[in-house]
């Protein structure tokens, strides 16, 4: 008994400090954040309790509807790339068998390279004048014709400020997936091959399933990160042209501390952690649903 009471007094004291930097540096900004959202401020004098006046004001702004499509937008191109391409840069990976910790690490590279040099790279990848790489390349094979300012063209400007995102951490969702892969039981992969599975087959009916855990947590990851972009999109074209490339943290942002409207702001703000966690409940929701299903056939038979 005295052995258990130790433990939960060390688990204590290491969970401790921990639990009171969330509190302080988590928890507490959100708690603020929604007391702000219901408060008229400009940052300087004495806030005024306005209750649900900013969100009334939200829901009927169009810019405020445009960014949320745009985030939409925004995050089906990030999550279909750093998925996508990095399952499949995973997979391949695995059927490495020299150079594997080469590979990794140039593809991870792109992660720890800070944000604004990531953007120049990319706005020199755009860049109309001098020419950059993508307006040249396209020159070369023969498609001049297609070439345009990428970031300036209300129809590209969006993909093209969501591209860098995607492709940044891709590398690093690659090294997630390769590392879930290489954990799995050889033995199973054996017998689904004894058992005349190929390895397309193998691949979707054993080693998918079997990775489910860490897909949730990708994907998560993924969507989460993707609602709070704000960097990238931001410096490239600042929201511009127009609100073509507005996306809902670049809002927040401007019309906290561009207007000097800290309670419209926060309302904005509230509403990115609302949707967040709505999108990881329902992704918690959906991966519980799919694993219940077999059970219930089991139970049927």
């Amino acid at each position: 008994m005295n052995g258990v009471l130790k433990d939960k007094k060390a688990f204590a004291v290491f969970l401790l400090p921990g639990l009171l930097f969330y509190l302080f540096s988590v928890f507490y900004p959100i708690v603020d954040s929604i007391r702000l959202s219901t408060m008229k401020w400009n940052g300087i004098g004495a806030p005024e309790f306005i209750g649900l006046g900013n969100y009334t004001k939200l829901f009927g702004d169009k810019v405020f509807y445009q960014a949320f499509l745009n985030n939409l937008i925004y995050l089906v191109i990030v999550v279909l790339m750093q998925l996508t391409i990095g399952f499949v840069f995973a997979v391949l990976l695995t059927y490495m068998k020299k150079g594997v910790s080469l590979v990794k690490t140039l593809y991870y590279v792109p992660c720890i390279i800070t944000t604004v040099a990531v953007t120049q790279l990319f706005r020199n990848i755009y860049s109309t004048q001098p020419q950059g790489l993508l307006n040249g390349v396209l020159e070369a094979v023969g498609l001049g014709s297609l070439a345009t300012s990428w970031l300036s063209n209300i129809k590209t400007a969006l993909a093209c400020v969501s591209i860098p995102e995607g492709w940044r951490y891709t590398g690093m969702y690659m090294v997630i997936f390769y590392a879930a892969l290489i954990s799995l039981d050889p033995e199973v992969c054996e017998a689904a091959k004894v058992d005349g599975a190929n390895e397309w087959q193998t691949l979707i009916r054993i080693k998918i399933p079997m990775i489910k855990p860490i897909l949730l947590l990708t994907l998560t990851m993924v969507m989460t990160g993707a609602l709070r972009g704000f960097d990238i999109p931001y410096i490239l074209t600042n929201g511009g042209p127009g609100n073509v490339t507005e996306l809902l943290s670049t809002y927040m942002y401007k019309k906290a501390f561009g207007a000097n409207k800290f309670g419209y702001g926060s309302a904005v703000a509230v509403f990115i952690i609302i949707e967040s966690i709505l999108v990881v409940a329902i992704l918690q929701m959906l991966f519980r649903e799919r694993d219940a299903q077999p059970e219930k056939r089991r139970s049927r038979r």
